[in-house]
């Protein structure tokens, strides 16, 4: 039986590339195809690509219609998307600590293989000297490769004035750091992945696996890193065990220690940014828990001013910047319930995300989502606040930031107790407590908090139009939350709406963003 074959979707890889690059990027590389002789198709396709919004690879056929390239067009994106890499690797090839050692030891192949050797040793000492001080290993491991040749050259010469056994020594202790530095990079990656499944620890099973990291002997014991990158690496690792941990100054005090080491280590600053970003973005967490603002807007100040200096200028670097400074700007706006001031910058941020388009993480999306509808909530806006929670309860993907949906379905139905939407919550508590039951019966222990709230929320619904019953059930869902608050894995709640002022504006009968105002000023 024949079987016409699907039509096959272009590839956007191509279009993607082209999009990315900035005004340099785009003039170096012209630059670099004016030296090329011959016919240039590669820029015909180059200068169509750039023209458009949105890739269409029928509109480009159609304008280079009975041209000769345009019938093997799949090469010609491939030869046009090597050659604009190649362009980047040259445009970046003296700021990059990489790219340099890169093309040093290709010249060191060079003159080794033209038995060039006294230029190929002065190549190696130089080199070396530029990867110890960046702490890269994987080169410096690489060089001493090539010192060991050279030694073996000189050994054939008559010459014996280097001792072999030190060169060994030295490449002995390089693989030690090498795997040293990857052992923390590999426990980093483990706790990377239980915070961004679940954000903070709330039951025995995601307690152990926490503590089983806290516990290795190289993030407890003493002097167990080799290398100012693995020491960094390893108080990184104690500050994210902290914050799933919600133990707000442990994680502060670590933190701090990794910004000392990057700021103590200007090159690491260059060679690994996104980490310096990082952690200092999670030392905004602490400012916010300390309610000290002041610091936090200093700190947030500070990290928007490296958007234009050297080594942070790259498209990563820039949105890492402007998600966190603009986050924690909202969040500290809406923990003071100054939720117009958070409000005002929902449109430009949203905004700017689309112009990042598929940069923006998934992640980023749905912490954003829920921060949005967490200020609108404040505001009073609660339809738009609906739509907020809805994106994050519709658009959630299966192992990623599972606290954030969950509390979104319990948040889900207090927007919709603001609505009076009393016929639609009778299938919504019932949908959500089935929700908790499951994940209960996984995990065996948790969702205190959820479960207790959901009891209490039920008997409220039933009483909606009776304000005396109402008042009676809403003073004692507070005395019940207020004693799991007690519990500092229950008390994790509130970090992702404040439930119990809630419960205390509908007592006195005032918004709830009217009572996080006063309780501001009262403090």
């Amino acid at each position: 039986m024949f079987v016409i074959p699907k039509k096959m979707k272009p590839s956007h890889e191509l279009f993607r590339l082209v999009k990315s690059l900035t005004k340099s990027e785009k003039r170096f590389f012209k630059l670099m195809s004016s030296l090329q002789s011959g016919e240039k198709n590669y820029i015909k396709l180059f200068d169509s690509i750039e023209k458009q919004n949105e890739y269409d690879e029928d509109a480009i056929k159609q304008q280079f219609a009975g041209q000769t390239f345009i019938r093997h067009l799949p090469s010609e994106k491939n030869h046009l998307y090597k050659l604009i890499l190649k362009s980047l690797r040259l445009f970046y090839s003296e700021n990059s600590v990489s790219a340099i050692l890169a093309e040093n030891i290709q010249s060191i192949e060079i003159l080794y293989n033209k038995a060039l050797y006294s230029e190929c040793g002065k190549l190696v000492r130089k080199a070396k000297k530029i990867a110890k001080s960046h702490e890269r290993f994987y080169y410096l491991f690489e060089l001493i490769k090539w010192e060991k040749l050279l030694l073996e050259e000189e050994f054939q010469s008559g010459q014996f004035d280097r001792d072999l056994n030190m060169v060994i020594e030295e490449e002995h202790s390089v693989i030690k750091k090498l795997r040293n530095l990857a052992e923390y990079q590999i426990l980093y990656s483990k706790i990377n992945y239980v915070f961004r499944q679940g954000g903070y620890t709330r039951n025995v099973q995601e307690r152990e696996l926490v503590h089983e990291i806290q516990n290795h002997e190289l993030i407890k014991g003493k002097n167990t890193a080799l290398s100012k990158r693995a020491a960094a690496a390893c108080y990184y690792v104690k500050g994210l065990c902290a914050i799933t941990n919600n133990d707000v100054e442990d994680s502060f005090l670590n933190f701090s220690k990794v910004v000392q080491i990057f700021e103590e280590n200007p090159h690491l600053i260059q060679d690994i940014p996104k980490q310096y970003i990082r952690s200092l973005g999670n030392l905004f967490y602490y400012y916010i828990k300390a309610g000290d603002y002041k610091r936090l807007f200093e700190l947030i100040d500070k990290m928007r001013s490296f958007q234009d200096q050297p080594g942070f200028n790259r498209i990563d670097i820039k949105i890492r910047i402007f998600l966190s400074t603009n986050y924690f700007e909202m969040l500290a706006y809406d923990r003071q319930g100054e939720f117009e001031k958070a409000i005002d910058m929902i449109e430009s941020i949203s905004n700017k995300m689309k112009e990042f388009g598929e940069k923006i993480t998934k992640e980023d999306e749905v912490v954003f989502r829920h921060l949005f509808a967490n200020i609108l909530f404040g505001a009073g806006k609660y339809r738009e606040s609906l739509r907020q929670i809805n994106t994050v309860l519709n658009d959630n993907e299966s192992n990623l930031r599972q606290d954030i949906f969950s509390f979104a379905k319990l948040f889900n139905l207090v927007i919709h107790y603001e609505l009076e939407n009393f016929d639609l919550l009778d299938y919504l508590i019932k949908s959500t407590e089935r929700y908790y039951l499951k994940k209960k019966k996984t995990i065996e222990v948790g969702y205190a908090f959820e479960l207790t709230f959901i009891k209490c929320f039920k008997q409220l619904i039933k009483t909606s139009k009776r304000v005396e019953k109402s008042h009676d059930i809403l003073e004692e869902m507070e005395q019940e939350l207020n004693k799991l608050m007690r519990d500092q894995n229950e008390k994790v709640a509130l970090e992702y709406f404040d439930y119990i002022t809630w419960i205390q504006a509908k007592l006195i009968n005032t918004s709830y963003g009217e009572l996080k105002k006063q309780k501001l000023i009262q403090q």
